[in-house]
C-alpha cells in the first residue's frame, strides 16, 4: 500500500475550491435540497449554518459521495469530482463512523492505512493528534469507554489524519469543552493556511463567525445568504444604539425608525429609511441631552434571524 502520510502539496498537486451547483436532493415527493449552489474557496474555513432540517447534511453526503444527487454537480477545482478525488477529502459525518469495541489507536492506524497511509505514517500522526487533543493516555481505551466529547475528538482525528486536500466536517464542535473547541480550531486553521478548503455545519453562531472567512446560511433546503462576514453584514439592517438623559419611549413614534427594544433611557433602533437617524438626532436634540448614538456592529445571530425569517 502507497504511503501517502508525508506527502507536501507539491506531489499531491495544487490545492483547489470545492464548489457546489444547483444541488438537489429529492426523497419521493419531499424535495430535501432545492437548487443549493456555493463555493467552499481554497485556503478558507467556510461555515455551513440552517436549522434542524435545513438540509446542510444531505448537502455535505452528496458532496461526499454518501448520497446520490438528484440534479446539480459537485465541483473539484472547476471539473466534476471523482471518486478519487473525494478519497483525498477528510470527511465527519454527523453519526459517528467508529467501532466502540476497538481500540482508539488500533482502528485510527487501520483507518489511515485505508487512506493509503503506511503503518507507521499512519501511527505516528494519530499519535501526534492524539497528544495535541488530550488524548495520549486513551490510546489503548475502547472507543465506548470514552466521553462523548472525546469521541468527538477521535472522529475529527479520522478526518484529518493524512493531509487530506479538503475537509467536510459535519457538526465537529459539537459536545467540545471549551479548551478542545480552542485545540480543534486551531488544527483547522492550520490545514486551511496550507490552502485547505473547509467546510463545516454547526449551530453555533458565535463560533461560526468567530472563525469563518465564508458563510453560507441555509433555511428549507435553499441558501438564503451566503459571503464573507462583512458581506452578510452590509445587507444587514442597521442598527444604532441611543442613550438619552431622560426616558426614550418616545423613538417609538419616529418615521422611518424602528424601535427594536426600548429600556428607559437607552434604545436599540434600526434605521428603515435613509436619512431617518437625522430626523431621530434633530428630535432628541430638542427634547435634552444625547449620551451616546453609535452603529452596532450586526451579530451572525441577527444577520441568521433575519435572512431565515
Amino acid at each position: 500500500m502507497a504511503d501517502h502520510g508525508d506527502l507536501d502539496q507539491t506531489s499531491r498537486g495544487e490545492w483547489a475550491d470545492l464548489e457546489v451547483r444547483d444541488l438537489r436532493r429529492d426523497f419521493g415527493e419531499v424535495r430535501a435540497v432545492d437548487g443549493v449552489s456555493f463555493t467552499v474557496p481554497a485556503g478558507a474555513l467556510t461555515g455551513f449554518v440552517g436549522g434542524n432540517g435545513a438540509g446542510k447534511t444531505t448537502t455535505m453526503r452528496m458532496v461526499m459521495g454518501v448520497l446520490s444527487i438528484t440534479a446539480g454537480e459537485v465541483l473539484w477545482g472547476g471539473r466534476p469530482i471523482t471518486q478519487a478525488d473525494r478519497r483525498q477529502l477528510g470527511y465527519m459525518p454527523e453519526e459517528r463512523g467508529l467501532y466502540p469495541k476497538q481500540p482508539v489507536l488500533d482502528q485510527l492506524v487501520y483507518l489511515g492505512r485505508l487512506r493509503g497511509m503506511s503503518t507507521a505514517a499512519a501511527r505516528t500522526s494519530v499519535l501526534s493528534h492524539l497528544e495535541r487533543l488530550g488524548l495520549a493516555d486513551r490510546a489503548r481505551d475502547h472507543v465506548e469507554k470514552l466521553s462523548l466529547g472525546n469521541q468527538q475528538r477521535v472522529q475529527i482525528i479520522a478526518a484529518v489524519m493524512g493531509r487530506p486536500r479538503g475537509l467536510v466536517l459535519d457538526e465537529p464542535f459539537s459536545g467540545l469543552d471549551p479548551q478542545a473547541v480552542d485545540s480543534m480550531a486551531d488544527l483547522l486553521r492550520e490545514h486551511t493556511a496550507q490552502g485547505v478548503p473547509v467546510l463545516f455545519s454547526s449551530h453555533q453562531l458565535d463560533l461560526v463567525e468567530r472563525l469563518c472567512e465564508h458563510l453560507v446560511v441555509l433555511s428549507r433546503g435553499r441558501v438564503v445568504a451566503a459571503g464573507t462576514p462583512d458581506e452578510l453584514r452590509s445587507t444587514s439592517v442597521a442598527r444604532h444604539r441611543l442613550v438619552l438623559s431622560g426616558d426614550a419611549g418616545w423613538v417609538r413614534d419616529v418615521g422611518g425608525v424602528h424601535a427594536v427594544d426600548v429600556d428607559g433611557s437607552s434604545a436599540l433602533l434600526e434605521i428603515l429609511s435613509p436619512g431617518a437617524e437625522r430626523d431621530l438626532l434633530g428630535e432628541a436634540l430638542r427634547r435634552g441631552e444625547v449620551r451616546e448614538f453609535s452603529p452596532q456592529r450586526p451579530t451572525l445571530a441577527q444577520i441568521y434571524r433575519e435572512v431565515t425569517a
